[in-house]
């Protein structure tokens, strides 16, 4: 109850700070320049997540503006329709309101000839979480190249970025571990919306789709999700509330590795890490010593209800953002895995190398296996980690300022 007052308080602070950020989809039907579609056949990806600011939902809207065109597809990504299916589940293609739902996160993952038979516009309206290593871009980045290949439209449907438009951290893409949780070659923390996003690809890896944004009204660079003034609506079960996304890469890599809790299977996913073996003031101490920005560590024990250490008491550090616009997710990860290899690493050692699989799911999200190399081999490799691909991402920024739709200077 006080977390569900304070995100309200926050909501009606933004509100009067900044106004409601526009969503994509709501601009799209009261500005008609984007409703060229008569006799047109459309095909809706999306999700629960898709809502306009008023909390209408996507499929709802493009329901009750059916006369002119006609919506003959819906494409759902991982976890489903309404989000209710877990990760490792696979979605199974079904009806809504006599509608086909293709389920694009099972034994397919791009739509086929059969699923885009007739199909003139694929429109793609989803909230994604800000970070590379998630299947919802990847979702509609197979789409455009399925599209381009049949000569349909793609248009987008843009949303903010739930992080901000301003960090951009972690490493890049090797081709090596593109996969379905990372398929374009940008940092972990890219920092743009999901419309830059599809404008970059497109583009840099010389897709040629027909490709249309329909961009926000309102979205500045530096705003954190509560400052849209937009209603949060988990993307998926563990990220809850709107800063998780500011979380998700601060632990996430850690969790592929399951050298320790962080938070699943708790009431603070990706905000805690923790583990039976740590002792919380030893630990939270050193982190502190290294004075990254925008970040502090609590002392704090906690049990998991379920997950790795179910029913076990852990110790560990409640994760603290400060300054969300100086904050280094990746960075802050990249100190907590080099300080548990540091001060544990005997434990941390039997399980770096001890779940099968997880060396390689953990490559794949950080797109590079230079992270568990060094790793493995170096006593120390905290800051040498945080280091890695400074000049990477310095050009990045460069090539990433010709996709942007908002301005620096609009922020």
């Amino acid at each position: 109850m006080a977390l569900m007052k304070a995100y309200f308080f926050l909501l009606l602070a933004a509100h009067l700070l900044y106004g409601t950020v526009v969503p994509g989809v709501e601009v799209f039907f009261t500005e008609k320049k984007y409703l060229d579609w008569k006799g047109k056949k459309i095909g809706l990806i999306t999700n629960h997540t898709g809502i306009d600011s008023q909390m209408r939902s996507t499929l709802e809207l493009f329901v009750e503006h059916q006369g002119e065109y006609q919506l003959a597809a819906l494409f759902s990504p991982e976890h489903g329709l309404f989000g209710q299916h877990y990760a490792w589940e696979s979605v199974d293609h079904q009806k809504w309101k006599e509608i086909p739902v293709y389920s694009l996160h099972g034994v397919t993952r791009r739509p086929t000839s059969e699923m885009l038979k007739g199909i003139d516009i694929l429109i793609y309206d989803i909230q994604c979480t800000g970070v590379r290593a998630y299947t919802y871009p990847t979702t509609l980045f197979y789409a455009m190249e399925e599209a381009a290949k049949r000569g349909i439209e793609v248009v987008v449907l843009d949303r903010p970025n739930p992080i901000n438009g301003i960090v951009v951290d972690g490493l890049m893409l090797e081709d090596k571990w593109r996969s379905f949780i990372g398929y374009v070659n940008v940092p972990y923390c890219h920092g743009m919306t999901i419309g830059e996003l599809a404008q970059l690809f497109n583009s840099e890896y010389k897709i040629g789709c027909k490709l249309k944004i329909v961009p926000m009204k309102g979205w500045k660079r530096k705003m954190s999700f509560a400052e849209t003034g937009l209603a949060w609506i988990p993307p998926s079960p563990n990220v809850p509330e709107p800063d998780t996304p500011l979380y998700c890469p601060t632990t996430g890599l850690l969790g592929e590795l399951q050298i320790s809790n962080i938070g699943i299977g708790f009431t603070l996913p990706f905000k805690v890490v923790g583990a039976p073996w740590i002792d919380a003031n030893e630990f939270a101490e050193k982190l502190n010593a290294q004075k990254l920005p925008g970040v502090q560590f609590q002392p704090y024990c906690y049990k998991p209800f379920w997950g790795l250490y179910k029913g076990i008491d852990c110790q560990g550090v409640l994760i603290r953002v400060t300054d969300s616009k100086i904050y280094r997710p990746v960075a802050v990860q990249y100190l907590i895995l080099g300080m548990l290899k540091s001060l544990y690493p005997k434990e941390f050692m039997d399980r770096l190398t001890k779940k099968e699989g997880a060396k390689d799911l953990f490559c794949k999200a950080n797109g590079t296996e230079m992270v568990y190399r060094i790793l493995s081999e170096e006593k120390y490799p905290a800051w040498k980690l945080i280091d890695l691909q400074k000049e990477e991402r310095e050009k990045f920024l460069e090539m990433r300022a010709k996709y942007l739709i908002y301005l620096e200077n609009q922020m």
